[in-house]
């Protein structure tokens, strides 16, 4: 008797919860399940797995590094790329951890502990790759950071994600965290360089 793809996922979840994998490779249809939806779940429960999404547009591409997709590969894909970059993606998301703590600027406080961010005291919902790009700019507040640079830190791939993709998790991050100057702060775009986030008065002025 054939599975109903809820009970398929259900299995499926249940033996990535349980077993011990050093890799999760995903496509946008998973035997008739839903890819994302798939990564989404995972990501609930197990926010250490590398995950590699396989796609065949870059609109998906964007939508699962946006759900916590730790790199992508555009198909078709070959044997020794599809190897080279679960070895890259590995490598990368076992680097050693850097130190914790928490600190705040005015009204936002981060927690590298518990990979969390307040503003105002509330807690604000952030996907993995946007915490990473915030704690970034939090860590570089003041300077003009490439876009380069944002690529090799945050996404630590400099061609696996395009410059719109930045550009939307930059957006996000300064809509979620109201990093606006009527809030004492600016993230701005500086043209043909790069992001810079920097404190600002009451007139916009720098501080």
């Amino acid at each position: 008797m054939s599975r109903t793809p809820s009970r398929v996922r259900q299995d499926l979840l249940a033996r990535i919860h349980n077993g011990n994998f050093d890799a999760l490779l995903l496509d946008w249809d998973v035997a008739d399940l839903n890819g994302i939806e798939v990564l989404k779940r995972v990501r609930e429960h197990n926010r250490g797995l590398t995950i590699l999404f396989c796609t065949a547009r870059g609109e998906e591409a964007v939508k699962a590094l946006c759900k916590g997709a730790d790199a992508y590969l555009v198909k078709p894909v070959r044997r020794m790329e599809l190897l080279e970059c679960v070895q890259s993606v590995i490598r990368r998301t076992r680097r050693p951890q850097e130190p914790g703590g928490s600190s705040a600027v005015g009204s936002i406080r981060v927690d590298l502990d518990t990979r969390t961010i307040e503003r105002n005291g509330k807690h604000i919902k952030l996907t993995i790759k946007d915490f990473d790009l915030a704690v970034f700019f939090w860590r570089n507040l003041g300077r003009l950071i490439s876009r380069a640079q944002i690529h090799e830190s945050v996404w630590n791939r400099g061609g696996c994600v395009t410059s719109r993709t930045v550009d939307t998790h930059v957006s996000r991050i300064r809509t979620k965290l109201g990093l606006i100057p009527s809030n004492g702060w600016r993230l701005a775009a500086v043209y043909r360089h790069g992001y810079c986030l920097e404190r600002v008065d009451s007139s916009g002025e720098s501080t």
